[in-house]
């Protein structure tokens, strides 16, 4: 585990991951063009973008958080026996089962105020919930993927597993919103 808390030590961790992950964001931005005649047809896919990719990417940092207070105390194992990891990662899944539902009938009151073609509340509800739980699955491997780096690079992983996940779940948030969408239209 690594104690060496210089800005020097910090910058050496996190500079490649930044920029690497500003590249992975490019790609998102990317994608999510490719999709733009679907989000000008439906418009309340566009209000669900943002607050579906920023609800999974706080899933992951909550669980990244978590994990990382552990692997700091020393009581992260990375055996699949581990019931606190099984736990922590049951949680982040729960989680998205409940608050998803929420943000797709948000996104589906706050276009009616705004007006527009309308999808269904159920799809959009549908559409949503399917969405975060997938990207909450994805979530919890990529944060885990990311923690368990850190730990055998002996990088702490406050530095870099937040930014990994958060960046990592946009473009994924992107991509799974848009598959869902193309399953469920």
């Amino acid at each position: 585990m690594t104690t060496d808390w210089t800005v020097r030590a910090i910058t050496r961790a996190t500079l490649p991951v930044l920029l690497v992950m500003t590249m992975v964001e490019v790609g998102s931005g990317l994608v999510l063009g490719t999709f733009e005649a679907e989000l000008y047809r439906y418009p309340t896919l566009l209000v669900l973008v943002p607050v579906t990719i920023g609800t999974a990417g706080n899933l992951g940092s909550v669980l990244a958080s978590r994990l990382s207070t552990a692997f700091h105390l020393g009581t992260l194992d990375f055996s699949p026996t581990d019931e606190s990891l099984a736990g922590n990662a049951v949680a982040t899944v729960a989680l998205a089962v409940t608050l998803f539902p929420v943000v797709g009938a948000g996104a589906w009151v706050l276009q009616s105020l705004l007006g527009g073609v309308q999808l269904a509340v159920g799809t959009v509800v549908w559409i949503s919930l399917c969405s975060g739980v997938v990207l909450a699955v994805l979530a919890v491997a990529v944060t885990l993927g990311a923690t368990y780096v850190a730990y055998r690079y002996r990088l702490d992983p406050d530095d870099v597993v937040i930014p990994v996940v958060t960046n990592t779940c946009d473009v994924l948030g992107v991509v799974v919103l848009f598959a869902v969408v193309q399953l469920a239209l």
